[in-house]
């Protein structure tokens, strides 16, 4: 079944403070939305990555609230102190171009060699370097990376369609071919322990229950729906968000029953990054619009609550990842514009 469903909107947009390298960015009163919406207002801050050029994406938070990154076209590992607004650079080895980074429970930061073909663990006090080499060297450019709760690593690899697990133990990696121009994209793990992943080059959605270790796929009802992110909420429904055609798309995993909401951008917004909040709201980023902006939708009520616009005007941009950290209570991103930026998510009001 598919139900094409226009969610309403309160649109609040914010404005953005951006740091030079190396000071403190903390959000000040101006930030503060004007919305009349039920919640307190979400705000934003970016600072500017030292490195120009150097596409730094995919930030993460460590337990110490450092937010690890990588910088995919400048080939180095970093991390944000937000609390001075410092950087750290680590160097690897040229030709990595990593694509993504996960900070494990034990404080390893893990990154994919988008272009040499393994996983990688860097030591943070020491900088030491473990390679995971992919089994197959047809499959080169491991993509994005996820951990489960028992500490395994699933993972995508885009052009060489297909997905992998590492065992966490072993180190021993599985992959798994998903079928020519099937593109898997992004990937999360759901409370059940099931993990779910875009097949961005098609309208499906895959899923691998790891009691079984066999790709499932999930049929999308429009044939020129394109998944690019994913999101899981609670509750374990799946979140798309519908990269060719605008919508925000809604997998019953039980049922099978998908719904597709239109985004505030429509056909041009081009949703990308994606991420679940404290709250239980979806936010997506519609990197189609200039500027890019953030918006949230409310599965409680079905529609789309806020709007976040960041920086940069009418320059190119796109927010590719983000990340949600429950201690911070902070959605962490990364920008084509050469920034790291945060949202930080407002407790909701009190009601008498």
């Amino acid at each position: 079944m598919l139900k094409l469903l226009l969610g309403g909107a309160t649109v609040a947009t914010l404005s953005i403070l951006t740091a030079p390298a190396g000071q403190a960015q903390t959000p000040s009163p101006s930030a503060s939305s004007s919305s009349t919406s039920a919640s307190s207002a979400d705000q934003s801050a970016e600072w500017i990555v030292p490195w120009e050029r150097t596409r730094p994406r995919d930030p993460y938070a460590d337990a110490s609230g450092r937010v690890w990154f990588v910088g995919q076209a400048g080939n180095y590992i970093a991390y944000l102190d937000p609390s001075k607004g410092t950087f750290k650079r680590y160097e690897i080895p040229e030709g990595t171009h990593p694509h993504n980074l996960v900070v494990a429970k034990d404080g390893m930061v893990w990154y994919t060699g988008n272009r040499n073909g393994r996983l990688v663990k860097l030591d943070p006090k020491t900088g030491a370097l473990t390679d995971y080499m992919m089994p197959d060297p047809q499959v080169g450019d491991p993509h994005t990376m996820i951990f489960d709760d028992a500490g395994n690593a699933w993972f995508t690899a885009q052009q060489s369609n297909a997905v992998g697990f590492m065992n966490g133990k072993t180190g021993q990696i599985r992959l798994w071919r998903t079928g020519e121009r099937s593109r898997p994209y992004g990937i999360e793990v759901a409370p059940d322990g099931k993990v779910w992943f875009d097949l961005f080059g098609t309208n499906k959605l895959g899923m691998i229950d790891p009691d079984v270790m066999e790709v499932q796929t999930f049929d999308l009802p429009h044939e020129r729906t394109r998944p690019r992110r994913i999101a899981i909420t609670p509750d374990g429904v799946v979140w798309y968000g519908d990269y060719s055609r605008g919508y925000l798309g809604r997998l019953d995993p039980n049922s099978g029953e998908v719904t597709e909401y239109a985004l505030p951008g429509g056909q041009a917004s081009l949703p990308y990054a994606m991420a679940t909040d404290g709250r239980g709201r979806v936010w997506l980023a519609e990197t189609g619009m200039r500027p890019n902006r953030l918006v949230a939708f409310d599965p409680a009520t079905r529609t789309f609550t806020d709007t976040v616009e960041v920086e940069g005007g009418e320059a190119p941009n796109s927010i590719r990842h983000m990340t949600w950290d429950a201690k911070s209570g902070v959605i962490w991103f990364g920008t084509d514009r050469n920034t790291i930026g945060k949202l930080v998510i407002a407790r909701p009001k009190a009601t008498s």
